[in-house]
């Protein structure tokens, strides 16, 4: 599964303006006492189990294969290429076999080396985020094998029998699977949301794309699990299949990757203007009116100066993860580099466009961004357009708002303007 939602900001410890020895202290007091409380849990009850678990050879032998096979695909994933923001790995296709046909204590221990090798070999990122998600995992992970372990007492024993009453079995490694899910994704909600306590709660959890993408990954987990409890080899036969799996979707998300700004997760300029382009085609086929807005944060060099390009990467995030919330699906929104956005509103007119932008405004100005020991709030300058009334085509369009934006400026900024002179 993902580790904190491939949060945007992918840790550029050297943007900030003092480096700092522990990123972990620069996080406010809550995230802190929540990282080591959620991670000596995780150690403690490693410590705990390992001391009261009879260590066989067939279960090390299949947690090793497993391991292994979780390895190979770590290294395919280096070798494809995985930059910040590629997060899907179906790594969940060899933990949740694990979880399931091993002791809880095996299941606690799978995610350390695994997060050890994707730190290693595939992205760098900050030691107390890699040190959370194994602990989100193992303990997901424990739950999930006790809970299964309720119905099957020793999977690996007697040749598997278990597996001759599938009927009822499969319900119970599903659920078992879904427990995994629930677990790991609320803590790492919970981390989340104690960084950022302005933002949602629906912020950090999953879309539907992703939910889409943990079904798959559990179907994988169980399918692996059956074949495994059958016979270790049979690891060999799921790894290319498995492997292959994750090449398609990880080709998926480099295309995606390629339209996106890494930061905000919002489409990139050139991606935007491909949609823009696309939406103004249709609106001047069927004669539907379209809105612009240019929204740009105030001062937000001073947030970097007095806070850090860290602190100030969030501030981004929050804003466009706020502008987002408030539009429909089929507005196109953009990041055009900078502090500044773009949104396109296909059929509104220039008083909807007006009403959409001061939405907007007024809720970026009830964010509220930690940074330090205090809260980071910013205000934001709206420059609206209308597609027709103030231009012909995209450029004339963006013209026009990026005009207001600068009247919006000009005029004491957290506002909204039109070209002309009126003011909305």
């Amino acid at each position: 599964m993902t580790a904190l939602h491939q949060s945007a900001a992918e840790d550029r410890g050297d943007l900030t303006r003092k480096p700092q020895r522990w990123p972990l202290l620069t996080q406010p007091t809550p995230t802190i006492a929540y990282v080591v409380v959620v991670v000596g849990l995780h150690f403690i009850l490693i410590g705990a189990l390992a001391s009261h678990t009879v260590w066989r050879t067939p279960a090390l032998l299949t947690f090793g294969a497993l391991m292994a096979a979780g390895a190979i695909c770590i290294e395919a994933s280096r070798r494809l290429g995985m930059p910040a923001g590629i997060g899907r790995d179906l790594l969940s296709a060899w933990w949740l076999p694990v979880a399931l046909l091993l002791p809880p204590v095996y299941a606690l221990l799978i995610p350390i080396p695994m997060q050890a090798l994707l730190q290693l070999r595939v992205r760098r990122t900050l030691l107390h985020r890699r040190a959370l998600v194994s602990a989100a995992h193992g303990l997901a992970g424990a739950a999930a094998s006790a809970t299964f372990h309720l119905v099957v007492s020793d999977p690996l024993r007697g040749n598997a029998q278990w597996l001759t009453d599938l009927d009822a079995i499969i319900p119970a490694m599903i659920g078992c699977a879904v427990l995994f899910t629930l677990i790991n994704t609320a803590i790492v909600a919970v981390a989340a949301h104690s960084s950022a306590p302005g933002c949602r709660w629906h912020e950090h959890m999953r879309n539907r794309e992703h939910l889409v993408l943990d079904v798959v990954e559990l179907c994988l987990g169980v399918l692996v699990t059956i074949a495994c409890a059958l016979t270790p080899l049979l690891i060999l036969v799921a790894l290319p299949p498995v492997m292959l799996l994750q090449r398609s979707l990880m080709h998926q998300q480099l295309q995606a990757a390629a339209r996106t700004d890494a930061k905000t997760g919002l489409l990139n300029a050139a991606a935007w203007q491909r949609e823009a382009d696309t939406e103004i085609a249709r609106a001047n086929r069927t004669g539907e009116s379209l809105a612009l807005l240019l929204i740009d944060i105030d001062h937000f060099k001073r947030v970097n100066d007095a806070h850090g390009h860290l602190a100030g990467d969030q501030v981004l995030i929050g804003v466009a993860g706020t502008l987002v919330s408030q539009l429909r699906e089929y507005d196109v929104i953009g990041r055009f580099g900078g502090e500044e956005f773009v949104v396109l509103l296909p059929g509104a007119d220039i008083l909807e466009g007006c009403r959409v932008a001061e939405r907007l405004r007024n809720r970026v100005r009830r964010l509220s961004v930690p940074a330090d020991d205090e809260s980071v709030t910013v205000t934001v300058s709206v420059g609206v357009a209308l597609f027709r009334t103030h231009g012909q085509d995209l450029l004339e369009l963006l013209a026009s708002a990026d005009l207001a934006l600068y009247r919006a400026k000009k005029s004491g900024r957290d506002r909204i303007c039109l070209p002309a002179t009126q003011k909305a």
